[in-house]
């Protein structure tokens, strides 16, 4: 305590945390310190896809813990080739690249490209087009790629060669691509943006403009990725193929990992000493991965996530269709938004006095993102809540408007 009596700490205050300190977790629930009880329908921003603890990638962190936790990429590393190999199977990657962050996956994407189009294609490209709203990270890199002002203040100068332009134009984008330009990099669901779905025939004409001028297509599928959407891949949802994409939150059942993978004719330009890791894909790592994807395989987890998502979609238009203060209701799978005619953050902390965890994406919109094995009765159970509070709202709101 300090001589005023406030609570000091030694870590930075780069959080604005909530009141909680939570200890255990257990498939959709969480324990805080106190003993009590909440459903969790964030995931640690929809990174515990396979709910709090999953048993099967338990067991194989537990084995591994006893064999070996570090060698460095100088020497194979068997469940690293593994894990590669299943992710590329299911998708339309022919390699990986393993490392610790979603942001450290964009940062490699990033680095790909241009060095792709330098030092393979020799053209000298280097500029990437992203879209406002988008998130793909907070390195120097990569929060310049973000669409997002209040991301970069205080950061200055950002480094060169990217462009932002409006979500859903055309036309600027159409006009952003210049000689410089080596790749669009895009979300499919603008999820720390507002839960804004990207609509086909946008993505459509993105993929036939990277075609048309030689750009590489980069899809940012960090928070979509890993069955979120009711597809292993959100890009499936759209019938194209990307040159690159991007993973982490649920690759690693809340394990710290991430990976870059690309097409095949990227991999000239990363060859040995062009990128590294010291931890990217550690025998840890590496067999929480493979435990998971493993996991997903056996248990369906995809198809149940898409179903589940359809459920929680209708059981919150039911409960929602009268209310007011509720704008839209938009998403894909298990990522889910309410946009509100209003801040919603006492609404966020009222759901945690009722048991329920959930989570912004801007002030106006509630962004649920429960695992993906959410049972009905789970899923019941956080509607009501939110039915509840929200009805309140709208009584709040009228009253204070009489």
């Amino acid at each position: 305590m300090s001589e005023h009596g406030t609570v000091t700490s030694s870590l930075f205050p780069t959080y604005a945390r909530f009141p909680l300190a939570l200890v255990k977790g257990e498939g959709s629930w969480l324990w805080d310190d106190q003993g009590n009880k909440y459903l969790d329908f964030m995931c640690g921003l929809a990174v515990t896809n396979l709910g709090h603890a999953p048993e099967q990638v338990k067991q194989a962190l537990v084995r591994q813990l006893d064999e070996l936790w570090h060698v460095s990429n100088l020497f194979h590393i068997p469940d690293q080739e593994a894990a590669a190999k299943l992710l590329t199977d299911r998708s339309c990657a022919d390699a990986v690249f393993f490392c610790n962050s979603g942001a450290e996956a964009n940062e490699a994407a990033i680095k790909l490209a241009r060095r792709y189009h330098q030092q393979v294609l020799q053209n000298g490209r280097y500029e990437i087009i992203t879209f406002s709203q988008s998130f793909h990270g907070r390195t120097l890199a990569t929060l310049t790629a973000t669409g997002q002002e209040k991301v970069k203040e205080g950061f200055h100068p950002l480094p060169a060669g990217f462009k932002t332009v409006p979500l859903h134009d055309v036309a600027a984008l159409e006009a952003a691509i210049g000689e410089q330009t080596a790749a669009i990099m895009i979300e499919t669901v603008q999820a720390e943006g507002g839960v804004h779905l990207v609509e086909p025939a946008f993505m459509h004409r993105v993929a036939k403009l990277c075609e048309e001028h030689g750009l590489l297509l980069i899809v940012d599928e960090i928070q979509t990725g890993m069955g979120r959407t009711g597809k292993l891949f959100s890009y499936e949802h759209y019938g194209i193929e990307p040159d690159i994409f991007t993973l982490a939150k649920g690759l690693g059942s809340g394990f710290p990992v991430g990976a870059m993978l690309a097409k095949a004719p990227l991999r000239e330009a990363f060859g040995p000493g062009s990128h590294g890791s010291t931890f990217g894909g550690t025998p840890i790592a590496a067999a929480v991965v493979k435990a998971t994807l493993e996991t997903y395989v056996s248990e369906g987890v995809v198809e149940q996530a898409a179903d589940a998502g359809k459920y929680l979609l209708g059981r919150l238009q039911e409960k929602l269709a009268d209310n007011p203060f509720v704008r839209e209701i938009r998403g894909r799978g298990l990522i889910v938004g309410i946009e509100c005619d209003g801040a919603v953050g006492d609404l966020i902390t009222a759901a945690r006095s009722r048991g329920l965890l959930v989570v912004t994406a801007g002030p106006q919109v509630i962004r649920l993102l429960p695992n993906l094995l959410v049972s009905r009765a789970e899923i019941d159970q956080a509607v009501d809540i939110l039915a509840g509070l929200l009805a309140e709202q709208t009584v709040s709101t009228r009253g204070s408007n009489a």
